[in-house]
């Protein structure tokens, strides 16, 4: 849709991508662990299996990519248990009702 309807803007990201090989600062295998790394938290299938791919393609083993996996898995699972401590980490004043949801339309 974009290509059709804001090829300007399509060209744009490809000048980024163009530019940013250009002048990456790091190795083509870093490259696509940060970009498998970065597409799993992003739940974007064609962008896990590119970089997937790229990364075998620049050297690494399967058994690496499963620990990049890993540690996402495991990093998203912290950010996750933090964020639902601090939102209900006063539980106890939400039974009791001193807490309540903007999205009921009864704000304290």
């Amino acid at each position: 849709m974009l290509e059709e309807f804001f090829p300007e803007f399509t060209r744009k990201l490809d000048e980024i991508d163009q530019l940013y090989a250009e002048k990456r600062m790091i190795d083509e295998k870093t490259y696509q662990f940060i970009c498998f790394a970065l597409s799993i938290k992003s739940r974007s299938k064609p962008c896990v299996l590119k970089h997937f791919k790229g990364a075998l393609e620049a050297g690494a083993t399967v058994k690496e990519l499963s620990d990049i996996f890993a540690l996402v898995m495991r990093e998203a699972a912290g950010a996750d248990d933090c964020w639902t401590h601090d939102v209900i980490g006063d539980w106890k004043e939400i039974i009791k009702g001193n807490i309540s949801c903007s999205c009921s339309g009864d704000e304290k």
